[in-house]
This record gives C-alpha cells, sequence and structure tokens, in this order.
C-alpha cells in the first residue's frame, strides 16, 4: 500500500489533478485500472531487475535512498561494463525523476493559476527556484552535510525527506482525499459516484459505500501507524 501510494502519487493528489485534465468518455475506475496496471507492469519489470541484483552481490534490497546511491554504484563497480551500465541508469533515473517533478509540481502551479490567477510561466519561475532551494538539503546530504544523521547512525537527509513523504504526507493526504470523497464535509458520496461514472466503461459500485467510508480509512490509519512502528520500533 505504501508503495501505491507512493508511485501513483495519490497522497499528494498528482494523479487527482492529472485527472481533472482527461475528457468525460471514459470513466474514472476505468481509466485507474488501465493505470493501475500498467504501473505494477512497470514496477515488476524494475523488480526482476533489481532484486536479482542485489542477492547477487549480497547486498540490501531494502537500504532505502542508501540503495540508489551507495549500493547501487558498488554494484555497478563489479559488473563486466559497469560503467556503461551505471551511466545508462543514473540517465533514466533523472528521466524519472524529472518526470515526477513536473507531476508533483503540477499541483502547485495549479494552485497557483488557479487561487491567484498567475500565468503558467510565472507560476513555473517560481517554483523553479524553489526547487533549487529546497533540493540544496538533499544535494549535500552526501558529501557536506553527511554528518547530520537525522534519524539515528547510518541515516542522512534523504532518509528523513523519505520518512517525511512515505510515512506521513502520502498515507495522510490519501486519508484526506478519501474523506473529502465519501463525507457530507467534503464533496459527498453521490457526487462523486456521479464525478466517476460518467462515461463509458468500468463503474464504481454504489454498494461498497460502507467499506469505502468507514473500513478503508482504518486501513489506511493503520498503515500510517505501521510506517512509524516500522522506521522506530523494528
Amino acid at each position: 500500500m505504501g508503495q501505491a501510494f507512493f508511485t501513483l502519487s495519490l497522497g499528494i493528489g498528482a494523479l487527482a489533478i492529472f485527472g481533472s485534465y482527461i475528457g468525460k468518455e471514459h470513466t474514472l475506475p476505468g481509466e485507474a485500472l488501465r493505470v493501475g496496471i500498467l504501473d505494477t507492469c512497470v514496477a515488476f519489470t524494475a523488480g526482476l531487475i533489481i532484486f536479482p541484483a542485489c542477492s547477487a552481490f549480497d547486498v540490501a534490497a531494502d537500504s532505502g535512498a542508501n540503495l540508489i546511491f551507495i549500493t547501487l554504484p558498488n554494484v555497478f563497480n563489479s559488473m563486466s561494463g559497469g560503467r556503461l551500465w551505471g551511466a545508462l541508469f543514473f540517465v533514466f533515473m533523472s528521466f524519472a525523476a524529472l518526470s515526477t517533478v513536473i507531476a508533483v509540481f503540477e499541483n502547485i502551479v495549479c494552485f497557483y493559476m488557479d487561487k491567484w490567477g498567475w500565468s503558467r510561466k510565472k507560476a513555473v519561475l517560481v517554483n523553479t527556484v524553489a526547487i533549487l532551494l529546497l533540493s540544496m538539503p538533499c544535494v549535500l546530504g552526501f558529501n557536506l552535510w553527511s554528518g547530520f544523521q537525522p534519524l539515528g547512525a547510518g541515516t542522512s537527509i534523504m532518509d528523513l525527506e523519505d520518512f517525511l513523504v512515505s510515512d506521513n504526507i502520502l498515507p495522510l493526504g490519501s486519508l484526506v482525499y478519501l474523506l473529502f470523497c465519501v463525507t457530507r464535509k467534503g464533496w459527498g458520496w453521490d457526487n462523486f459516484l456521479a464525478e466517476a461514472n460518467t462515461g463509458s466503461g468500468l463503474r464504481f459500485p454504489r454498494n461498497v459505500r460502507f467499506y469505502v467510508t468507514y473500513l478503508l480509512p482504518i486501513i489506511m490509519f493503520i498503515i500510517f501507524v505501521m510506517g512509524y512502528w516500522n522506521r522506530f520500533f523494528t
């Protein structure tokens, strides 16, 4: 579930923003199913590459940010043609990071445009400066600021940022979106169904209201608590 929050950008609302741009020819559940299947296939393919490599070189596959910036470079150094494969890996990862930045900051850009009437050019320029400044702790986390270990020995600034996003913003943000869709204080169940089922294709079932309204929020809260449990008590 944590992976679903992260890879689908549910908790920060990126998918909701892009969903608002699509036409009404197809229902949202049908589009969501296609996105989920494609995303899962890509993640599974990446796992077929990462996990065997970690197993072959006897490294932990769950070492967080260190997996990318410390463990995998050591793996590439031990491989035949490692410089080529390592260079390609980080080039493709840069493309993935750039596409993620575009997806995440589309939320903020849209907020400025809708709330304050800014042009897209002005909003992008302001957020470009913000990205450069807010990225500096990440850039310096493995060199000048490597002595800063916010979550204990062996951790880095990226571990702190990962904790804030993966264990806090994503599950709590998803919970807020869920409650907004199903409660009268927000969008409301009937309005949600009317919007989700507009168009042709797979329809969101009405008879799951009890599960979505009462059980699913409990499950999401348990996921939030488990993030803290796994981080600090195991």
